[in-house]
């Protein structure tokens, strides 16, 4: 039970913040993106943003694809479909 209460909270430590919500409901209404393509739309320094976007790939909120020598990241419906599932509500039942 340790383990999964673990889990759960460096999830919900990387969604905890308002910027990494921003960059999550980015990637939601666009799809996979590159920092390149976010940073004017999300309003920060690139720094600031790749910063941001490590904490959510640490914690498997977003996925991080290769291609060439550009970086494609996009939510990990998985991911976030389990920070609202029954297994979540069902240790507090």
């Amino acid at each position: 039970m340790e383990k999964t209460f673990e889990k759960y909270e460096s999830k919900y430590k990387a969604v905890a913040d308002k910027k990494r919500l921003h960059i999550m409901n980015l990637l939601c209404q666009h799809g996979a993106m590159c920092v390149c393509d976010m940073v004017p739309l999300i309003g920060m320094p690139q720094s600031k943003l790749s910063y941001h976007l490590k904490i959510l790939l640490d914690a498997e909120i977003i996925k991080k694809e290769t291609k060439g020598t550009w970086s494609y990241y996009s939510l990990n419906q998985k991911e976030v479909d389990n920070l609202l599932s029954e297994e979540l509500c069902c240790l507090f039942r």
